[in-house]
């Protein structure tokens, strides 16, 4: 076994005992002192448990000493005469009121972001003709649409005209080569009758003239129609392609414009810019009862710590946080029977490093006295490590 099990050796009986964990024991009995090495670790582990004590002794005699603070100045409260205590109380209760109405406004819940809130107050002189500007961009831009669709379904009706009347045009072509083909072809039937079966013609060629002269001129007569119908649809929808041009110039500067406007007030619409604004405004004078409230909640802090200065109180300024105290009894109770607590506890926590630190050095005491003859020695260590633990 090491060395430090058997420094701090327990009884085997107890090894399994909680309370012993907290006992520190000290058995020499298998330390060679005549041995340097082992003397002076002894000695060193010894000296260490007394700093290590010491150490927390220090840090808890400070969180000791500012309960016990705590605890006379809350004596002293109770104990002012009535009128100061009624004065007291009076600003207490000011600042209690003050910064409930903080906390109420810090802990609402559909407060206006900030971004939002900041943006806003920064176009706050322009922002209602902003709002109209919005509102009349995105009604002038549904009625543009209106326009281009209107336009739109214009155009593709004269488009379909367009393309009835190409294919009557090219149909009447076609029927006039017909007729012409069949013309010639009964010419040359009638060539044929008139000369080969010398049969008399006459007739025939004046009905085939007839004939292919009234098909061709009520043909042409239809085709004349239907080109000058062609070319005034042409002409329509020609200026239909320059309204539509104009239209879609005018739809796209407003919608840049539009774009602009809701970039601009972090919008997506003149609604949601509207809603935004009355939310705002509403922010706006909450925000400044709340900004009023702060500085008067810090005139009366003030007011408090100077007036807890006049007074035998150590820590005034701890109480400009615990004001509702000064006002509640029962908060007064429960917060003393807490520090009366947490002192019991520290003291026990003193007790304990103390007995460590005492036990310690009654046991190198204990060495130096049995062993004479490293008694310089062992002073010279602790001399040593007690300049150390000062320095450190």
């Amino acid at each position: 076994m090491g060395f430090f099990s058997k420094l701090f050796k327990k009884k085997k009986h107890q090894e399994n005992d909680t309370d012993d964990w907290e006992t520190v024991v000290y058995d020499r009995d298998d330390v060679d002192f005549s041995d340097e090495e082992e003397r002076s670790r002894y000695i060193a582990n010894c000296l260490e448990q007394m700093g290590e004590a010491t150490r927390e002794m220090n840090l808890l005699t400070g969180e000791y000493s500012l309960i016990t603070s705590h605890l006379t100045d809350m004596e002293e409260i109770e104990a002012l005469p009535e009128p100061q205590r009624r004065e007291l109380d009076g600003i207490a209760g000011r600042l209690v009121a003050l910064e409930q109405d903080s906390n109420r406004y810090r802990g609402r819940k559909n407060r206006m972001k900030d971004a939002d809130f900041y943006r806003l107050r920064e176009h706050e002189a322009e922002i209602q003709t902003g709002i109209e500007k919005l509102t009349e961009c995105e009604v002038y831009g549904g009625k543009i649409k209106q326009d281009l669709q209107r336009l739109d379904r214009e155009r593709h009706a004269y488009e379909y005209r367009r393309q009835e009347l190409n294919n009557l045009m090219n149909n009447l072509r076609g029927m006039t080569v017909i007729f012409v083909t069949a013309f010639v072809l009964c010419i040359l039937m009638l060539v044929v009758l008139q000369f080969v079966f010398r049969m008399d013609t006459k007739v025939g060629y004046l009905l085939a003239v007839a004939a292919v002269a009234v098909a061709v001129t009520v043909t042409w007569v239809k085709y004349t129609d239907d080109d000058r119908e062609l070319h005034q649809v042409e002409i329509a929808v020609n200026k239909l392609i320059l309204l539509q041009n104009k239209v879609k110039i005018r739809y796209v500067n407003n919608k840049n414009l539009t774009d602009y406007l809701r970039i601009k007030y972090g919008t997506e619409s003149a609604a949601a810019l509207k809603r935004l604004w009355v939310q705002y405004r509403r922010e706006k004078e909450e925000r400044r009862e709340f900004a009023e409230a702060e500085a008067k909640a810090e005139y009366y802090r003030r007011q408090l710590l100077t007036k807890m200065s006049h007074y035998r109180i150590a820590a005034p300024e701890r109480w400009v946080s615990q004001a509702a105290a000064l006002l509640d009894k029962r908060e007064m109770v429960e917060m003393r029977h807490e520090l009366i607590l947490r002192r019991q506890a520290l003291r026990k926590q003193m007790d304990y490093n103390n007995g460590v630190a005492e036990t310690a050095r009654r046991e190198i005491m204990d060495v130096a006295e049995k062993y004479p003859a490293y008694a310089s020695e062992i002073k010279a260590m602790v001399a040593q490590y007690g300049a150390e633990d000062s320095a450190y």
